[in-house]
């Protein structure tokens, strides 16, 4: 029997209960900016944030954005994509990157793409193994004073 379940989150109540698992990823926000950041990224940014359920339990989070760029042509962003620590490997992070993929080609997006830590070579691994993604290049940030 199906145990999984893919809702969108859309609610404030619904971003909050989201948030102890991306707190897990997004260690640097509180809740309140947590939620502040999500709903100004939907009105303003068209940020769409994906929860997974298992057996009614939330065990993953991913959020994404349509864009478009003179490099990628029409492609998703995966924003942010983190599976509980107490779930991880059991196919939760392939699911809802797979549910992006389908979201994807179902609004006509060309390409999906993503930025993960250096020092996540883990997650590296997923995503060039298991996920089929190719290295495309570095991010590069400037903290502005």
């Amino acid at each position: 029997m199906l145990t999984e379940n893919v809702i969108e989150m859309t609610t404030c109540d619904d971003i909050i209960k989201t948030f102890p698992i991306m707190k897990q990823l997004r260690t640097h926000l509180d809740r309140d900016t947590y939620v502040a950041l999500v709903e100004e990224a939907m009105a303003d940014d068209q940020y769409r944030l994906v929860a997974l359920f298992d057996n009614d339990k939330m065990v993953a989070v991913v959020g994404f954005k349509p864009m478009i760029t003179l490099y990628y042509g029409r492609f998703v962003w995966v924003c942010d994509l983190v599976t509980d620590n107490a779930s991880r490997s059991n196919g939760y992070g392939e699911k809802l990157l797979t549910y992006v993929e389908e979201w994807a080609r179902a609004h006509s997006y060309e390409k999906v793409a993503l930025s993960s830590g250096l020092q996540r070579t883990e997650a590296h691994r997923f995503y060039e193994k298991k996920m089929g993604y190719d290295k495309a290049s570095y991010v590069f940030k400037k903290e502005l004073k």
